[in-house]
């Protein structure tokens, strides 16, 4: 899916957890990874998140990565959802990786 020119940005989504990695395919290799499990969770409990909890996380998950691509001059990459439909935390892990710098 992606080439020498643009790399890919995968997402893995769990019913609790979300993933953003990117991917060089040419050589099979992750050169970064992000994701939700250790970021601060607002004041909710674990056993009462709401959707609109999970899509803030997913949106901060989006910024991170962006930002760490950034800085080691990754602007386009090609956006692998995985299967998932483009809606909900998939959509806002988009939205925040673009407003973070990404083109894709």
């Amino acid at each position: 899916m992606g080439s020498a020119q643009r790399l890919r940005l995968s997402v893995f989504r769990s019913n609790k957890h979300i993933q953003a990695q990117i991917i060089d395919d040419q050589t099979g290799t992750t050169i970064l990874s992000v994701n939700d499990l250790k970021m601060k969770k607002t004041s909710l409990k674990r056993e009462k998140e709401t959707l609109a909890a999970k899509k803030a996380l997913a949106y901060k998950v989006g910024r991170d990565i962006a930002a760490a691509a950034v800085k080691q001059d990754i602007k386009e990459v090609v956006f692998d959802r995985g299967g998932y439909k483009y809606h909900g935390r998939v959509q806002a892990l988009a939205e925040g990786a673009r407003e973070g710098g990404l083109v894709f």
